[in-house]
């Protein structure tokens, strides 16, 4: 058996979230919705030795895939990780994560003057500015920075 295999044992079916930040891991977890209630069994490693990023976190998630909305937010706070699709316990897709050009309805706007946070039918929506990372909303045109936002 090699270390890894001693962190945390493979699944069968599902995601494997790799080379997170290290420290982002629990904020993934939340993200996908995994910290409270949920079926599915998660197995989040934290501060994992990595001959990339030194330290990193990784999250499995057995028999769910996630929503592109999911893989969206993600990017946004950890834009170097990967997503695994597993079945039948082999890697069927494996993907980098990019930070996109514009996303949509996933994200609350921060400035409270913005129509999309008045009781009116707009859903947001958010044009990204990758360097340095900002978030233009399309209603208010006003930029924030990732930090602003709930995730």
């Amino acid at each position: 058996m090699t270390e890894k295999e001693l962190l945390a044992r493979k699944i069968e079916n599902g995601t494997v979230i790799d080379h997170i930040s290290a420290g982002k891991g629990l904020k993934v977890v939340q993200i996908a919705g995994l910290e409270n209630e949920s079926k599915e069994t998660m197995i989040l490693l934290i501060n994992v030795s990595s001959k990339q990023l030194g330290k990193k976190d990784i999250v499995k998630i057995e028999n769910r895939e996630l929503a592109r909305e999911e893989i969206d937010k993600i990017s946004l706070i950890t834009p170097e990780a990967t997503i695994n699709i597993i079945r039948n316990g082999e890697v069927v897709e494996k993907k980098r994560l990019e930070i996109p050009d514009m996303i949509e309805k996933i994200l609350r706007c921060p400035n409270s003057n913005c129509i999309t946070n008045e009781n009116e039918p707009v859903k947001t929506k958010f044009l990204i500015q990758k360097e340095p990372l900002e978030l233009k909303c399309w209603f208010c045109e006003r930029s924030f920075g990732i930090e602003e936002f709930k995730i």
